[in-house]
């Protein structure tokens, strides 16, 4: 069974029928004492960094998928929810993330950017593989996802896909069981749902 994380700051019905077009069994999940009945976890999120991480610790959310990501199952998170797993963000101020890699997000600076080039971030955008990855089984070097944002990851360790938007930043990571992508698999089409595909075989 894949459990998508409910805690008032992401996009359920749009992950939920993308997972659903890929047969896998989803249900929703607002319980934190039940996560840990799940195979594997999506951490969606829209919204400012801060409010998300308040609304983990406030439903008791953040110390279950703490522990969730423990156990050695897979754990994705999607856009924001991929930015909530890094140790800090500066997105209106600054708030610590849910540690689970290593990593800051910080916000596109105009003078960084192309012309042409605004913030947010909004629309398709070329991913380069940089290293092998399950979550990647099937695409080739390089393809095309859906962004929506105005922070970023700039650099990681973790990471497994970069793109190119006023300079490069990490697009798609993992460590062991964890896995995070930054654009919206759930609006990118066939390339999207080949990545939960992926995520559902792990």
């Amino acid at each position: 069974m894949l459990g998508i994380i409910d805690y008032n700051s992401g996009n359920l019905a749009s992950v939920q029928n993308a997972i659903l077009k890929v047969g896998s069994e989803v249900r929703v999940e607002s319980n934190p004492t039940k996560l840990k009945d799940y195979d594997r976890l999506i951490l969606p999120g829209v919204g400012a960094f801060g409010d998300a991480m308040a609304h983990l610790e406030k439903s008791g959310m953040k110390e279950a998928i703490l522990e969730f990501a423990k156990s050695g199952k897979p754990l994705l998170g999607i856009c924001l929810g991929m930015q909530l797993l890094f140790q800090k963000s500066y997105e209106f101020g600054e708030h610590l993330g849910l540690g689970l890699m290593e990593g800051e997000i910080v916000r596109f600076q105009k003078k960084s950017l192309s012309e042409g080039e605004k913030i947010p971030h909004m629309g398709w955008n070329r991913i380069q593989k940089v290293c092998n990855s399950p979550l990647l089984e099937g695409l080739g070097e390089s393809f095309y996802l859906y962004f929506v944002h105005s922070y970023y990851l700039e650099k990681s360790p973790n990471a497994i896909g970069i793109s190119h938007y006023g300079g490069d930043f990490v697009a798609l990571v993992q460590r062991e069981n964890l896995f995070g992508i930054q654009p919206h698999p759930e609006k990118s089409h066939n390339v999207g749902l080949k990545i939960l595909e992926n995520f559902f075989k792990l």
